[in-house]
């Protein structure tokens, strides 16, 4: 039975009406449970067919939300083969769409030293699988506009409202220099298919095909080291820096044998891995302040520690960054004293 009242949520009313006008697969309503949130507006449910699998519901309310996206990516990554779901039945106006279920073992929940590097050469097989099928001009492109928007999440939701400090001219000034060290490592990076979220959270462990791979409708072409740096400095798990080098040597040694334009040396493969990291995690210290401020959304809260430390440990290492360093040491010593818990 459904474990939450639809009369008080009219997307699930709706979304129940629509699965049951679907024919194949025939559903079980009743069955609908929540499967997983996410960080945008969509939501996904987990409902049993008269088959005697399950599917996932995906409910993803106009106008926050397009499934178009996620249907052309999905065909775009399936046909380059990556395990990904299958869309079987959709009502695009609405933003319902009914998926195959790839199981409910993330790779957050399996990943322990002991499993990590089966899991973890099976995810990077699998993005150099995809980046193999890179083509121009099929999605749209991560270019300088959209990296720099994204970068400019930090200085507005991280600094600006998280720790309440404005930057002086200055202050702008010098981290606008180490953003255009940013794009300009970033820009000048071979380009491939990106999925823009390559981590624990949204790969699946599978029995076959592994790893299956979710939430991936942002997807973009754009620099070859970010999915990667994505997956070895996630913002949910961490691994020792001898691990992340190590997988990313096999990753650059995997890239360079499939034909992938990866950087010749390893040093400077490195280097913009470090640098598209660094404006990554930037990113995500803006947009989990923005969850808790705007969205009211706190889990990601606990998170952030972790992300911090990704970007001084990688600011800290090259002399052209370095002055974040000490952007970081002014606003944190700045910051009003409000108790901020993480």
């Amino acid at each position: 039975m459904m474990s939450f009242t639809p009369q008080n949520d009219p997307r699930i009313t709706q979304l129940s009406l629509w699965l049951a006008s679907v024919d194949a697969p025939s559903v079980n309503v009743e069955s609908l449970r929540p499967a997983s949130a996410d960080a945008s507006f969509r939501r996904y449910f987990r409902v049993d067919a008269s088959d005697g699998v399950s599917y996932i519901a995906m409910d993803a309310p106009p106008p926050q939300e397009n499934v178009r996206p996620f249907m052309q990516v999905a065909e775009i990554f399936a046909d380059a083969g990556i395990s990904v779901p299958k869309v079987v039945a959709h009502d695009i106006e609405n933003g319902f769409l009914l998926l195959t279920d790839l199981g409910s073992t993330t790779y957050l929940h399996a990943l322990n030293h002991d499993s990590a590097y089966k899991l973890y050469i099976d995810a990077i097989d699998t993005l150099v699988l995809l980046q193999v099928h890179s083509r121009p001009e099929v999605l749209p492109e991560y270019d300088r506009a959209v990296l720099l928007r994204e970068l400019m999440l930090f200085p507005e939701w991280y600094v600006g409202k998280h720790l309440g400090v404005t930057l002086t001219a200055a202050q702008t000034a010098e981290l606008n220099k180490v953003f255009d060290a940013l794009l300009a490592n970033i820009l000048a990076q071979p380009q491939v298919y990106v999925h823009r979220d390559y981590h624990s959270r949204n790969l699946m462990v599978l029995p076959q095909g592994n790893p299956g791979v979710l939430d991936f409708q942002d997807a973009l072409y754009g620099p070859i080291t970010y999915d990667i740096v994505s997956l070895l400095r996630d913002a949910y798990i961490q691994w020792d820096e001898e691990i992340v080098l190590d997988l990313a040597i096999r990753y650059w040694e995997r890239a360079k044998r499939a034909g992938l334009p990866a950087s010749p040396d390893i040093d400077s493969f490195y280097r913009d891995f470090e640098y598209t990291g660094l404006q990554r995690h930037l990113k995500i210290l803006g947009i989990f302040a923005r969850l808790h401020h705007r969205d009211g959304k706190d889990g990601y809260l606990s998170d952030m520690p972790l992300v911090m430390t990704y970007v001084r440990n990688a600011a800290n290492r090259y002399k052209e960054l370095k002055p974040l360093i000490r952007l970081l040491d002014q606003v944190e010593n700045n910051a009003p004293q409000v108790g901020y818990t993480f």
